[in-house]
């Protein structure tokens, strides 16, 4: 559609340069003037192509918020008067002078071709309907010769159109498959392979754009960030293999989107360590709820229909503090991780950083 109005722009603009030349020619350069019916009917013809020109104008801007179709609809009508009106023309030179020959008819056959962009049953209908009015009223005024190189010059046409629109179709089909291909290439950067959460490096920098607006953000504004790690994870792998391993870390995941359902962000940061972000800022005992939640759907977790018993230690840390970096946090929530593991392992601990930095820190462990 783009296309179709930019081309029509340059043809409309032809249009006016063409036409008002002729239009001079007549009252102006003619001895005769609008004195003859001849001179009369070339100044009709040449003011009614301006006028179909300057309504596409009018048309293409009343039409600008239309829907597509409409629009498509409009550009072909104005399209094909164009052809008719050269036809027409054509048609009357001829009857005047049959050795005038099909010049404008061909010119504007093959500009319309390669300017407008149609899909093939617009193109064959138009070319179609085109070649069967030229046959009932200017193949009588030709010579064999002459219908025979106008009926080329339609097919010629036609085959030009047809391979425009198959050419653009195989271009745009091109177009939509590098934008799915890059699609899914930026969908693997920051996804993890194994558990399709999101990467360390996607976390990290998720994270870092939410702090660096605390600072400006109101006081209540912040976010939380747990860790959870799997406890005695090495020691799943040494007695089931790493295929089991694999299948604890996917499950896990699982898990974490049913325990977190509506967090922004999950993630696996490490081996057996991972991440769930809000954009937020949780109550302790929100956060000492999700933790558990997860410590107990882990605990579900199965392999080749035997119990694993996995348990899992969780860190939260609820930052509303300014100024604070994604290594200070990932350190304090780390801590907490390091608590809730040094305190028995399968446990919640969540500190919670306050806005001021006098104001101390509150922990609490479940």
């Amino acid at each position: 559609m783009r296309k179709n109005n930019f081309s029509l722009q340059i043809i409309c603009a032809i249009i006016f340069a063409v036409e008002l030349f002729n239009i001079a020619r007549v009252l102006f350069w003619s001895q005769s003037g609008l004195g003859t019916r001849n001179n009369r009917i070339y100044f009709s013809m040449y003011c009614l192509l301006i006028l179909v020109a300057a309504l596409w104008l009018v048309l293409r801007r009343a039409l600008k918020r239309a829907p597509a179709g409409v629009q498509w609809n409009a550009q072909y009508a104005v399209t094909y008067l164009i052809l008719l009106w050269h036809m027409g023309l054509n048609t009357y030179d001829l009857y005047r002078d049959p050795a005038a020959g099909t010049t404008v008819l061909t010119t504007a056959l093959l500009g319309l071709a390669l300017l407008i962009q149609s899909p093939p049953w617009y193109s064959a209908a138009q070319f179609v309907v085109g070649y069967l009015v030229f046959r009932a009223i200017m193949a009588p005024l030709l010579d064999v010769g002459g219908r025979l190189n106008l009926t080329i010059t339609f097919v010629v046409a036609l085959a030009v159109s047809l391979a425009n629109a198959h050419h653009n179709a195989v271009m745009l089909k091109q177009q939509k498959q590098i934008i799915e291909i890059n699609a899914k290439l930026q969908q693997l950067v920051q996804l993890d392979p194994l558990t399709g959460l999101l990467n360390k490096t996607t976390v990290e920098c998720w994270a870092e754009q939410v702090l660096c607006g605390l600072e400006r953000a109101e006081r209540s504004s912040g976010l939380t960030l747990f860790l959870a790690d799997l406890d005695e994870f090495k020691g799943i792998n040494d007695r089931y293999g790493h295929p089991c391993g694999d299948h604890v870390l996917v499950e896990t995941a699982e898990a974490m989107r049913r325990a977190f359902p509506d967090a922004a962000g999950l993630g696996r940061v490490g081996g057996d360590e991972f991440a769930v972000l809000y954009d937020r800022p949780l109550t302790q005992a929100q956060a000492m709820n999700l933790g558990q939640g997860l410590v107990e759907r882990l605990g579900t977790i199965q392999w080749q229909g035997q119990p694993l018993a996995i348990q899992c230690s969780v860190g939260v840390c609820i930052c509303t503090k300014p100024q604070c970096t994604y290594q200070q946090l990932y350190a304090e929530t780390d801590q907490m991780l390091y608590q809730a593991k040094e305190t028995g392992k399968g446990r919640c601990c969540v500190q919670k950083l306050e806005y001021a930095e006098k104001e101390p820190f509150e922990e609490a462990c479940v």
